[in-house]
């Protein structure tokens, strides 16, 4: 079984920085791309950045400049440093991980719980 872990969601004013991490884990064998999706009230949800086994990424538009993604390949785990935060980050964010466990016969993806970002002013 596996699990994706988040946290560092919180409340923070407009102009202010939040890190969000997100833990893998479970019988993992390899994990490929990682990234982070985010859900609006009232809106579908939207993909946010990914980053592949390769420290490739990609970022929506709206986010590029002010977040950046990375991961720790030891420690399974996922990171978005969100700054200069403006309202319309509001959202609850979830981390995703396109993986294979062992004894699988292909990858699949996973998604987190989530952790909610509030940017009030």
């Amino acid at each position: 079984q596996v699990q994706l872990v988040e946290s560092g969601g919180g409340l923070v004013q407009p102009g202010g920085s939040l890190r969000l991490s997100c833990a893998a884990s479970g019988s993992i064998a390899r994990i490929n791309a990682m990234g982070w999706d985010r859900q609006a009230p009232g809106k579908e949800r939207e993909l946010v950045a990914t980053i592949t086994s390769g420290d490739n990424t990609n970022y929506t538009d709206c986010v590029k400049g002010r977040f950046t993604i990375s991961r720790d390949n030891a420690k399974k785990t996922v990171y978005l440093q969100m700054n200069s935060l403006k309202p319309e980050d509001t959202a609850v964010y979830y981390c995703n991980a396109h993986l294979i466990m062992y004894g699988s016969r292909g990858y699949a993806n996973y998604w987190g719980q989530g952790t909610q970002v509030i940017v009030y002013s």
